[in-house]
């Protein structure tokens, strides 16, 4: 894939602050779990949040393609700092489409990361199957009353504003849902405790519980009904993004493995100089490269306004799957100081998990693809 310079400049920006800043910081954020709002602060400054965002409306303006690559290199540095990215990324796509100018000004502060956003889908019974939430938002006067509850939101435990997805017509099925601009400082909002994570772990994840939350006229986000539709509007750049992390996680094992291999030595000679550890890293080299350019395709299928559903979702799909496989070959090179805490490829290992699981399953990435391929073709 041929950058512009300006791509390149960006990639290059971001991966100097991931070699610099974050990579160093990795191993104490993963072991405290801790919320690095400082780091955050840094990257604003950067201009590393809210990709995407038109600079008429304070953004820088990039495209798909250059977020894939600034998630790519930020994931080399740590996963959960990159996730944070990406969420931002989200919620600035959903106010630059659908927020009335009022709510846009919610842009600034989020890009700044003074005001920390969660993304409020998942339920108990809702997490693949959107259409199931049961979070409802009923009239009440000029506003609406939120009750109900989210698990698993990334930023649940930090977040100040979260954009939550509730039902406001039981009748009418996915077309009875809509978006709300939720002040998660208010009376009626509550915090479960911060979940303990297998991997990503400094990316704060919990449940959040809305019990008689009072919300204004001016809180829904978009169309009423429409909720479903926009949060599903934003997968496939959301996809890209996931797809992207995973091929940082595992270029990070690459370069992580292929360093060891030439330092460690076995039998009197450095193991890289056997042919079964060469075999490794050929193949972490060859599907980490297939995958980068699965997910920049997809995203120069988005920049290009095409139909990118499928492109997005065999990215997605390919690239968590290859991520899980190619870490355990990384650590594999490592034999038993790789199953060590403390040696970063253990921590890659189990922060490539996810990837498989978030932005929707590897298992409906399948059905999406099969989906598409029945009703459009296999060339399509």
């Amino acid at each position: 894939m041929l950058f512009t310079e300006m791509q390149e400049q960006v990639r290059d920006m971001a991966r100097g602050f991931a070699d610099e800043v974050i990579r160093p910081m990795a191993e104490a954020l993963d072991r405290d779990e801790r919320f690095p709002a400082e780091l955050y602060q840094d990257m604003a400054k950067l201009g590393l949040f809210g990709i995407g965002v038109p600079e008429s409306l304070g953004g820088p303006g990039f495209d798909t393609l250059t977020y894939a690559v600034v998630m790519e290199e930020l994931s080399r540095g740590y996963a959960s700092v990159a996730d944070q990215c990406g969420l931002v990324e989200l919620i600035s796509t959903l106010l630059v489409r659908h927020g009335t100018a009022a709510q846009q000004k919610l842009l600034a502060p989020i890009l700044a990361m003074q005001a920390k956003v969660a993304y409020c889908i998942t339920e108990p019974e809702a997490g693949t199957d959107v259409s199931g939430i049961r979070t409802t938002a009923e009239r009440d006067g000029t506003g609406w009353r939120l009750n109900g509850g989210k698990i698993w939101i990334h930023n649940a435990p930090v977040a100040d504003l979260g954009f939550v997805l509730a039902r406001t017509d039981k009748e009418a099925g996915n077309r009875g849902m809509s978006i709300f601009i939720v002040d998660l400082h208010a009376k009626g909002v509550e915090r479960g405790p911060k979940e303990h994570k297998m991997g990503q772990r400094a990316s704060q994840v919990g449940a959040l519980t809305f019990t008689d939350v009072r919300l204004g006229p001016d809180a829904m986000l978009g169309e009423a009904g429409r909720g479903f539709h926009m949060m599903m509007s934003v997968l496939d750049k959301g996809r890209v993004g996931i797809a992207s992390l995973a091929v940082g996680i595992a270029q990070a094992g690459l370069e992580a493995a292929v360093e060891y291999a030439g330092t460690r030595k076995q039998f009197g000679k450095a193991v890289a100089e056997f042919q079964g550890v060469q075999w490794l890293l050929a193949d972490m080299a060859k599907d980490i490269e297939a995958a980068r350019l699965l997910v920049q395709s997809a995203a120069s299928k988005i920049d290009r306004g095409q139909d990118a559903t499928k492109a997005c979702s065999i990215a997605k799909c390919f690239a968590g799957d290859m991520a899980v496989a190619r870490t355990a070959d990384a650590v594999q090179v490592f034999g038993g100081s790789g199953y060590i805490r403390g040696f970063e490829v253990e921590r890659l290992y189990r922060d490539a998990k996810i990837t498989q699981i978030y932005e929707g399953t590897n298992q409906i990435q399948r059905m999406i693809i099969a989906r598409e391929l029945l009703k459009k073709g296999a060339r399509a």
